[in-house]
């Protein structure tokens, strides 16, 4: 293999998370930055998915609770939504946005696990990010080194600070952007069906890979 792989909607979601895999640090009482945040979970979480024995075989289940675990905890998944979703998110309803942030990340959850052993045997490259003190988003970019002498994948994520810490919004995987590959995807939806017919389809994305409804 001696080209990028194609990084479209599930692909570009999979890449993405897998190589951030945030959340495996303990809490801490001061914000820790955007860079060292990506560069030492990254590397904690991607050595538990490939010592853990039911992450190597491939089951889904394991899988899937690694990323609900140690991945979604740090996206910004109703901000990620909203901005995938672009204008109508205004005219939805306090529960169609809920379900909305539900299913959608029931689908990038899903996209992961799919897409998992195509990934697995990454490493990342995370290069400093000088910060002033004051910024309230920053991007914190990053190479993924594939195997199998692939040229090298540059995702950037852009990050937020909240009161729990920095958030990732947005990632982009060499020039694709994953708010707008769904915004273009989502935008068919609700032209054809409203708020109601993108609910509709993810749902039945979702159905059909087996995935449950997120608590």
């Amino acid at each position: 293999m001696t080209t990028t792989p194609m990084l479209p909607g599930r692909s570009l979601a999979a890449l993405a998370l897998l190589a951030l895999g945030l959340a495996g640090a303990p809490a801490r009482a001061q914000v820790v930055p955007p860079d060292e945040l990506v560069r030492s979970t990254s590397e904690q979480v991607l050595k538990m998915a490939a010592e853990d024995t039911g992450a190597k075989n491939g089951s889904t289940a394991k899988l899937v609770e690694l990323i609900e675990t140690r991945v979604v905890p740090h996206f910004d998944m109703r901000k990620v939504t909203r901005l995938a979703v672009g204008r109508p998110w205004r005219e939805a309803t306090p529960e169609q946005q809920a379900t909305l942030v539900r299913e959608f990340q029931n689908l990038l959850v899903r996209s992961y696990a799919a897409a998992y052993t195509a990934y697995r045997q990454v490493k990342v490259e995370v290069p400093p990010v000088k910060l002033t003190g004051g910024e309230e988003e920053v991007v914190v970019k990053t190479r993924i080194l594939l195997p199998g002498g692939a040229p090298p994948v540059g995702v950037d994520y852009a990050m937020g600070r909240s009161d729990a810490g920095w958030k990732v919004f947005n990632v982009t995987v060499d020039g694709v952007s994953l708010v707008t590959t769904y915004r273009n995807e989502f935008a068919a939806q609700i032209q054809n069906g409203g708020i109601d017919g993108l609910i509709g389809y993810l749902r039945e994305r979702n159905a059909r890979v087996g995935r449950p409804a997120a608590k």
